[in-house]
């Protein structure tokens, strides 16, 4: 009887056990560990730009004393701007000085956000949304041709280093799905052939023209608008005549 029930629980597991399939990106721990590398590592010094530094003092003028630690997010991103597009470990050193923290408090946020990148890349970020939207509308197909035309594997940096290729999830263009974006511009409502001309332009240094590519202005309707098709009504449309004035 023992022997029955072992292998029923053994043919139940057979049928019921699935792998769990994760991308290349979070399979590794290089957004939590520090290692030091040749190009990141804390003896390079870090100092912001004069440019930058304004920027900076306008925004710690935002937060009152006491709460200065509220700007470390806008600072790393200016740090990582400035930086070629990551973020390396003496600008973040940096950012704890101007804000007088300790370290960790700046390791902790610059470890959290995905928005913060801690390895070299290239001069484009291709950031491809394969979520459920963007996946039913064909991203797989997308992200294929984007890793082809690149010679570059998701995760990693193209041979030319021009291009880093990452799987991201929702970046909130759902309605314009499929949809990519490179550095901080958004290109929607894409085909193969749509993603391949856009990366011949990077390619060339051009810049593609961001927005839908479907003809449609943002993320209204295919077939045109549903509502708000007549001019407004004017003031005390509907009002009963008692109430008029």
């Amino acid at each position: 009887m023992l022997s029955s029930l072992r292998t029923g629980v053994q043919g139940l597991w057979r049928v019921s056990a699935r792998s769990l399939q994760t991308t290349s990106a979070l399979q590794h721990d290089s957004l939590f560990v520090h290692r030091d590398t040749p190009e990141d590592n804390s003896s390079i010094p870090f100092e912001f730009s004069p440019a930058n530094q304004k920027r900076i003092d306008a925004l710690l003028a935002i937060y009152p004393e006491g709460h200065k630690r509220g700007a470390m997010i806008p600072l790393l991103d200016l740090a990582q701007r400035q930086n070629g597009g990551w973020l390396p470990i003496s600008a973040m050193h940096k950012v704890a000085e101007i804000l007088n923290l300790p370290r960790m408090r700046v390791y902790e946020v610059a470890t959290f956000y995905t928005m913060f990148i801690r390895r070299p890349i290239g001069k484009y970020h291709v950031q491809v949304c394969t979520t459920t939207p963007c996946w039913l509308r064909g991203s797989d197909a997308v992200l294929k041709a984007i890793v082809e035309a690149t010679g570059c594997q998701v995760g990693g940096n193209s041979p030319c280093g021009k291009f880093s290729v990452s799987e991201v999830e929702c970046l909130g263009a759902c309605v314009n799905a499929p949809m990519v974006q490179v550095n901080d511009d958004y290109y929607e409502d894409l085909t193969v052939e749509d993603t391949k001309e856009i990366i011949e332009k990077l390619k060339k240094d051009e810049k593609p023209k961001p927005g839908p590519r479907s003809g449609r202005f943002a993320a209204e309707p295919l077939g045109g608008l549903t509502s708000l098709t007549e001019e407004p009504t004017g003031p005390g449309y509907g009002l009963q005549d008692a109430l008029k004035a």
